[in-house]
């Protein structure tokens, strides 16, 4: 999600390549809304579209017991096309792509008022402008995934339980609505926010970091390449894209030291109804194979 929010900034900020880099940050007051919605939904349908295959292998890899959890991603996205074809791979895909759209807005706006809120507070403190653009970015995604992990756990719970079904063991589903009668019959409503709590500890640092350090590798980029908020010089629209593309990449690969792990411990409680202590001692073994890989 952070990547495609940064995208449709991106998008907002190259249309206007010709401003000078201090107008290139995006401010909540003067934005686009309906825009900025729009072409995050865009995205982010675009991206979830071209990443689902590669969820629902991680998923079946995550909660299967022996086989698939021993076999490479690649063997078993084939294994997946020879018993259930294309749709095998995209299962669960319109549930997540649409029920997805609500928690988009509600995760984009209380990402860009929080973030707005803290630049205006920190200016009373003395910090550099990194700094302030660093702490800013990192409050702003805390605050986005908290606001928005309450509702896209129970969207989680479904899509993954529409993708395990047809594993040994797994309950089969005619949709997502019968994924939550099933749930809330067997488990109750505390089925459909299992995980909530290790999505919020987990997720919610992780996008802090994820914003933090892309804020501050933009940030510094911007200020190897000579750029400065009173530069005469102005950003083009390719630089635009490929400064807050590399921002991003260093985000992403900051925030997966802490995504990884725990997104297994997730995936096990919700896709297989797996106490936490269970699911811990899951993560062990995890950590014990890398660490003897390594």
């Amino acid at each position: 999600m952070a990547a495609a929010a940064a995208a449709a900034e991106t998008s907002e900020a190259s249309a206007a390549a010709g401003i000078a880099l201090a107008e290139a940050n995006i401010n909540w007051e003067r934005l686009d809304k309906t825009r900025f919605h729009v072409i995050g939904a865009i995205l982010f349908t675009a991206q979830q579209g071209a990443l689902h295959p590669t969820a629902v292998v991680k998923t079946r890899m995550q909660v299967a017991e022996g086989g698939l959890a021993h076999m490479s991603g690649f063997t078993v996205f084939r294994r997946i096309l020879r018993s259930d074809g294309i749709p095998g791979v995209f299962r669960g895909f319109g549930t997540s792509a649409v029920g997805a759209l609500p928690g988009r807005v509600l995760a984009l706006t209380s990402l860009e008022v929080s973030k707005e809120m803290t630049l205006k507070y920190s200016e009373r403190f003395d910090m550099s402008e990194a700094s302030r653009i660093a702490v800013a970015n990192g409050v702003a995604g805390l605050m986005s995934s908290v606001c928005s992990c309450s509702y896209f756990v129970p969207l989680d719970v479904i899509c993954q339980r529409l993708m395990v079904q047809g594993l040994p063991g797994m309950a089969t589903y005619r949709g997502p609505f019968d994924v939550i009668n099933k749930v809330v019959r067997t488990e109750g409503i505390r089925g459909l926010y299992r995980g909530f709590g290790i999505t919020i500890l987990s997720q919610s640092p992780a996008s802090a970091l994820w914003w933090s350090a892309y804020g501050g590798a933009q940030h510094a980029i911007w200020r190897s390449l000579g750029y400065r908020n009173d530069s005469q010089t102005k950003p083009s629209q390719s630089e635009l894209v490929a400064v807050q593309a590399t921002a991003g990449t260093i985000a992403g690969a900051c925030s997966s030291i802490i995504t990884t792990p725990i997104d297994t411990i997730k995936t096990r409680l919700q896709g297989k109804c797996l106490g936490f202590a269970t699911a811990v001692v899951y993560i062990k073994m995890t950590f014990q194979g890398w660490h003897c890989n390594v």
